[in-house]
């Protein structure tokens, strides 16, 4: 059921916008990541400069109850002081359809989507061209002109009571279990006892049966788990071209 009465049908991608437009494009791909990593995993996040898709963007997920999920909890979180909308995306994503699809349904999608883009522009332009004419003569609206700069929040804040409990991860408290990301496959437990078996307080490595790159790591107390997370976070991994990203659990 899509989360909009009369709305797109749904799919594996949620369409989000009134984003903060004044938020550096990497910054608020990170942002987005932390927040819907929550509800499954993402296959892709879109989000661009131009100035018709500012405030805009689309998270692709694994799953079209992923994406359902997403709409249903974070439908009105605020994101940089301002509510998200969200809705299911009018079409499915290239990376959805890559994933899924063979070669030729995926080029035959990106020519469907392509041919639509280039209908769409030029639909704009032949309203663009009848609102000029119609504008009082000597006068010519400057279609460049910016949107006032609005006013720059930071961080997030919930508006919706379903969302208030989705906590960003660098934004939960301390606990005595850490969740460790982005391992490389041949990190077994002996390489990651020797990474964080050097705190205080250290109890075990646990693995996730048929998850790899992740682990939590439990200490006897929150200060060892504190001081582990401080020392390893952010650590370049294997041939250093992976960042273990070390956060604590979701109680």
């Amino acid at each position: 059921m899509s989360a909009l009465t009369g709305g797109p049908p749904p799919s594996a991608t949620v369409y989000v916008r009134n984003l903060e437009e004044h938020i550096k494009i990497p910054q608020l791909k990170e942002a987005l990541t932390e927040l819907f990593s929550e509800y499954g995993e993402i296959i892709d996040i879109i989000a661009k400069t131009n100035l018709k898709a500012k405030g805009q963007a689309f998270i692709v997920f694994d799953s079209i109850e992923s994406a359902q999920k997403a709409i249903e909890e974070v439908q009105g979180f605020e994101l940089f002081d301002k509510p998200m909308q969200l809705a299911f995306a009018r079409t499915r994503s290239d990376a959805s359809v890559k994933r899924t699809g063979d070669e030729d349904e995926f080029e035959s999608h990106k020519r469907r989507r392509l041919a639509e883009k280039d209908k769409k522009k030029a639909a704009e332009a032949a309203e663009e061209q009848k609102r000029l004419k119609r504008a009082a003569p000597g006068v010519v609206p400057d279609v460049n002109a910016r949107p006032a700069k609005a006013s720059r929040g930071a961080g997030l804040k919930s508006t919706n009571a379903g969302a208030a409990a989705v906590i960003p991860d660098e934004y939960l408290p301390p606990n005595k279990i850490l969740f460790v990301q982005n391992l490389p496959e041949e990190y077994d437990i002996d390489a990651l006892t020797a990474i964080f078996g050097r705190f205080e307080g250290f109890r075990e490595v646990r693995l996730v049966p048929g998850r790899r790159g992740i682990a939590f790591i439990e200490y006897e107390t929150e200060t060892g788990a504190i001081s582990a997370k401080e020392n390893t976070a952010g650590m370049a991994l294997g041939d250093g071209s992976q960042v273990m990203k070390v956060t604590y659990q979701r109680q």
